[in-house]
């Protein structure tokens, strides 16, 4: 072949260009994903030395700890794709983010056109929580800080607590037909904190109590700072969309070139996933730089 068949695609700007974005794409994913993984485990180590409820509900360790994994395995399928030039990882790896992309975005269809079912069993998930308040620590912290962002207190509506034995009417203590203090409506920020300022407030009516606690449920507060914020929404979900749709392109035009060097060069086999192929004599291409690997060797 020629030299000017090789610069052809050897020195062809764009296939650098995308193994360099593909590349980098995917080895700044399996970081992140590294570094979310890393998290979710020392948080699950951490949960599982004082946590005092058996189950997961809501666990944000879980969540990130499933959350890394997937974004490591899926990312390292990227840096091995684009290192080897092998085009049944290539698609693995395009293939799992366009369905990624797609489970995502028929997620976010379906939780808007059943949006009331979806607010249903949010109130329901929110309920089993708060009966567990005080046994599951994560929860609590969640809860907590939901309704002091929020202003808001339980789920549907400040009675959901009823649902929790110590806040139960019929329970002994202090806390009986009681809310959290975080439900309680503050008007300094750094005073101290009256651990019982929402007590006997389920016996009293909801306007009696409009400066006492916050009377709104945390599911309808969360719900109208969403479509306060729309604007912030749609620039995370787009932060979020954006790069998957990119690296769905990507990886696409970057197969695409592969496969026309394989079909300018020959059959291509990687060795990579087929142990068994004999071993090949590399072609000597002292100008090419090792790390662009500028074609696959045919054999």
């Amino acid at each position: 072949m020629s030299n000017k068949e090789e610069i052809r695609y050897c020195h062809r700007f764009s296939y650098i260009c995308l193994k360099f974005l593909l590349f980098s794409y995917a080895v700044i994913w399996w970081l992140i994903g590294g570094f979310i993984l890393a998290i979710g485990i020392y948080a699950e180590v951490e949960r599982q030395r004082y946590k005092t409820l058996e189950g997961i509900f809501l666990a944000p360790a879980i969540i990130l700890i499933l959350l890394g994994v997937v974004m490591f395995v899926v990312s390292f399928i990227g840096v091995l794709a684009a290192l080897r030039d092998n085009l049944t990882l290539l698609k693995v790896f395009m293939y799992t983010l366009g369905a990624c992309l797609f489970l995502e975005l028929l997620g976010g269809i379906l939780a808007l056109a059943f949006r009331n079912q979806t607010v249903e069993l949010l109130n329901k998930n929110i309920k089993k929580g708060m009966k567990n308040y005080y046994d599951d620590l994560d929860f609590k912290n969640i809860m907590d800080f939901v309704q002091r962002k929020f202003s808001c207190c339980g789920g549907q509506e400040f009675k959901d607590w009823e649902v929790n034995m110590y806040h139960n009417c019929t329970a002994p203590g202090p806390l009986a037909c009681g809310v959290p203090y975080t439900c309680c409506v503050t008007t300094k920020r750094n005073e101290v904190a009256n651990t019982l300022c929402g007590y006997k407030v389920l016996e009293r009516e909801r306007l009696d109590l409009v400066d006492v606690i916050y009377i709104r449920g945390c599911t309808d507060a969360f719900f109208i700072w969403l479509m306060d914020n729309y604007k912030i929404m749609a620039g995370l979900l787009l932060g979020i969309l954006v790069p998957q749709f990119f690296g769905v392109i990507i990886s696409w035009l970057y197969i695409t070139r592969v496969e026309d060097a394989i079909s300018e060069y020959g059959h291509y086999m990687d060795g990579l996933m087929d142990s068994g192929a004999p071993q090949r004599q590399p072609r000597r291409r002292g100008r090419v730089s090792k790390w662009f690997k500028c074609m696959p060797e045919t054999d």
